[in-house]
């Protein structure tokens, strides 16, 4: 049997403190000892006796920290019953300090169970200052942890906001077509981009990039991207002598390592056409009212990294029936668990087979098919502009 410590009252004793600890263990002389000890310095306690009891009383109600015996009675496993339950208290809160408690001759389980999780140990029979030192030190170290990622939360939500605010609110209405438009950030931002502006009765911008790389690099660098052509926008300009302008800012803005693909056209409704420039983007796809597919391929290098590049533009009819597609690759290389990706052959098909679908409902359709092909689990942000002329 383990011997306690008989509480003491220490004048350097950490300071009397609300935290709500839970105790595990199946000698209840042990349990006494703790609960006494810890309630004499502060703390609130639970006791429970059964490793089972423990994962209860976790998903019962919130504790601020685990003091947990790795020996049972009923374990004939070597401590092997005590580590699980750390693993297991560690799936459930990855923040949860848990200090595990075990005989002089078990420092091999104590290890074991921090590789599994565990915030620290104390050997058993133990002595109260460091006892209530070590648990003290944990819970002032998960509390700053938990403002950390408090505060983490709070930066990447207003990043988000942000970044969301760089997006158009509303899509532009053109005469005889339909423009629909999303993008799906891999994580809680994102380095895709897109926009659509009426620029004058009859022509409208329309426009995606990508830049490389995910998360928050990726969506600083997006901001860049949209504070250098938002300007450009307004000034009328084609599209070769857009994108050449916008590349000559990027270059001096752009790590070396870094870059962004583009795609930026202009529709003239009335005639029809539609000019563009591709800096180095997927290329969109043209699904015809009669099911042919034509790809607006790229003729310009991605833009950031060549300051000399001169862009060519080219232009295309678009009429009654036909559905361009513009999309980032985070779209068509969505691989499945055969890595099998999306692809090309997949967007032109749906688009085929919905020939009656608005842009809206195809946008849809698109973005469901390939989260379905991936089992929901892109690897990639993914963004998609459907212009449907009707």
């Amino acid at each position: 049997m383990e011997a306690a410590n008989i509480p003491e009252t220490y004048p350097g004793a950490p300071a009397p403190t609300t935290a709500h600890v839970l105790i595990a263990d199946d000698q209840p002389h042990i349990l006494d000892a703790l609960q006494l000890l810890l309630k004499g310095c502060g703390f609130s306690t639970e006791a429970v006796t059964h490793p089972a009891h423990v994962l209860r009383a976790l998903e019962a109600g919130p504790f601020d920290a685990v003091l947990l015996d790795l020996n049972y009675t009923r374990d004939t496993t070597a401590g092997e019953e005590g580590l699980e339950l750390v693993s297991q208290i560690r799936s459930m809160d990855k923040l949860l300090p848990v200090v595990v408690m075990t005989a002089w001759g078990s420092v091999d389980q104590a290890v074991a169970a921090m590789r599994r999780g565990a915030s620290d140990f104390v050997q058993k029979p133990w002595e109260n200052r460091q006892l209530l030192q070590r648990l003290q030190n944990q819970l002032s170290q998960a509390q700053a942890k938990r403002w950390a990622q408090s505060q983490r939360g709070h930066e990447i939500r207003e990043a988000r906001e942000i970044q969301d605010n760089l997006l158009p609110k509303e899509l532009p209405q053109v005469a005889d077509y339909e423009v629909a438009a999303m993008t799906q950030p891999l994580r809680f931002v994102g380095g895709d981009y897109y926009n659509a502006v009426r620029l004058s009765p009859q022509h409208t911008m329309l426009c995606i990039a990508d830049v490389a790389g995910k998360g928050m690099p990726a969506a600083l660098l997006m901001s860049s991207l949209q504070a250098a052509l938002q300007p450009l926008i307004g000034q009328r300009l084609a599209p070769r002598e857009l994108c050449h302008r916008l590349n000559r800012i990027l270059c001096d803005l752009m790590p070396v390592d870094k870059f962004i693909s583009f795609f930026y056209a202009v529709l003239d409704s009335q005639d029809k056409r539609l000019v563009y420039c591709n800096a180095g983007h997927n290329p969109p796809l043209l699904i015809r009212a009669d099911g042919r597919s034509t790809e607006l391929n790229a003729a310009g290098a991605v833009l950031g990294q060549f300051p000399d590049w001169r862009y060519e533009q080219s232009d295309v009819q678009i009429r009654s029936g036909d559905t361009l597609l513009l999309f980032t690759d985070g779209l068509v290389e969505a691989w499945n668990a055969d890595e099998e990706s999306f692809g090309e052959p997949n967007v032109a098909r749906i688009v085929r087979e919905n020939p009656s679908s608005s842009a809206q409902d195809l946008m849809g359709l698109l973005m469901r098919a390939a989260s379905q092909h991936c089992g929901e689990n892109f690897q990639d942000d993914a963004s998609l502009i459907v212009l449907k002329a009707i």
